[in-house]
């Protein structure tokens, strides 16, 4: 899925002295909310996988990706244009590019071709060396040795932010209970629609709907779930959990073509009305980012009619997430508690449900008279 407008021509920096000023300016430059990443590739690894966890890193996620894919490759590639199409980042300043092997310069070419980001190349040498001469025979690029306009043009200037009051520690603070997850461990069992279905917005007749988070919480949970997880799905499912309040059954009922980023909705099925029917559901602004990566990394992945959000067989993977960002329902008092204190139960509510209809007196027919 390449930009509508080709992206801009390759800059390669060429730091002849290899001047510790020119690492240093970059680095401090480095600013996702801005749109500006940095990326330092670590030493010692020449593999295309590796510099893509270095990628991610840059980005603020953990490297490695949850969950089996076919031919045990991780998408981390794929995962990383994602996030960068979603966020979105509009420069990437790669230093140390003297040492990128040509196979790995072809990919960051190739990352540039599908998000349109301006890349930079910084080489620490006078000169460039075969390996990136030979990659950047195809691409349009210019050469600078000019360390201000480097500066100015490239690598961009520094940000201070002051962090989060409630986040010193990102996915490490407290616990945030959300009573929109509730239903996310649910024994529902809802079925995608094979046909093409335009659902209605959801009309809410059979339960209520979640309470909006407040723009703090809605700030917390997004920065909590971008540091806990690099899979743009899980995270995409655990935001969609917090504004519809559906289960995992249902959200693993969505696909790509179900999320209208222009309208900001999102559609989940139903086509035995076992929950609320097919619906659309509109997509607060905190978590269009999530839809927006799912939606593109699914696309990259497996295609158009693979699941959007996290499938079924996912459940493990998404508690972990949630866990890891330190989210989680209510929890049951301390003398029903089924589990270990400080362990997530997720299945509290559906046991409460269950424990009612037990409750229920059953009804006795008397025997008819002859």
């Amino acid at each position: 899925m390449p930009p509508a407008v080709p992206p801009p021509p390759v800059t390669v920096v060429i730091d002849r002295h290899d001047d510790a000023i020119h690492t240093h300016t970059a680095l401090a430059a480095h600013h996702p909310p801005s749109g500006r990443i940095t990326l330092h590739p670590g030493p010692g690894t020449t593999s295309e996988t590796g510099l893509a966890h270095d990628l991610l890193a840059a980005l603020g996620k953990p490297p490695l990706i949850p969950g089996r894919f076919p031919g045990g490759r991780q998408p981390a590639w794929e995962a990383a244009t994602a996030w960068i199409t979603a966020l979105p980042v509009t420069r990437l300043t790669v230093l140390r590019a003297h040492r990128l092997t040509t196979r790995r310069t072809m990919r960051l070419l190739q990352l540039q071709t599908l998000t349109g980001i301006h890349l930079t190349l910084v080489c620490h040498r006078p000169h460039l060396p075969a390996a990136l001469h030979q990659a950047l025979r195809t691409a349009d690029y210019s050469v600078t040795a000019d360390f201000e306009a480097a500066r100015r043009h490239y690598y961009g200037t520094p940000v201070t932010e002051l962090p989060l009051a409630d986040e010193p520690a990102g996915p490490a603070s407290r616990w945030l209970t959300l009573p929109a997850l509730e239903r996310l461990i649910s024994y529902d069992s809802p079925r995608p629609c094979t046909d093409p279905c335009i659902p209605p917005s959801i009309a809410w007749r059979h339960r209520p709907p979640p309470v909006p988070l407040t723009a703090p919480t809605a700030q917390r949970v997004a920065h909590r779930l971008h540091a806990a997880t690099a899979h743009p799905r899980l995270a995409a499912a655990i935001a969609a959990a917090l504004f519809t309040g559906a289960s995992l059954q249902q959200l693993a009922t969505a696909r790509p073509r179900d999320y209208d980023d222009a309208a900001a909705t999102l559609a989940l099925h139903d086509r035995t009305r076992y929950t609320d029917g097919c619906a659309a559901y509109l997509v607060p602004p905190w978590a269009g980012v999530f839809l927006r990566a799912a939606a593109c990394f699914t696309r990259l992945v497996s295609g158009e009619d693979q699941e959007l959000l996290a499938a079924s067989g996912d459940r493990g993977h998404l508690t972990r997430v949630a866990e890891t960002a330190r989210l989680r329902p209510p929890q049951p008092p301390a003398a029903r508690r089924k589990s270990p204190v400080g362990r997530v139960e997720w299945d509290w509510r559906e046991r409460q449900e269950t424990e009612r209809y037990e409750a229920m007196p059953t009804r006795r027919v008397r025997p008819s008279r002859r």
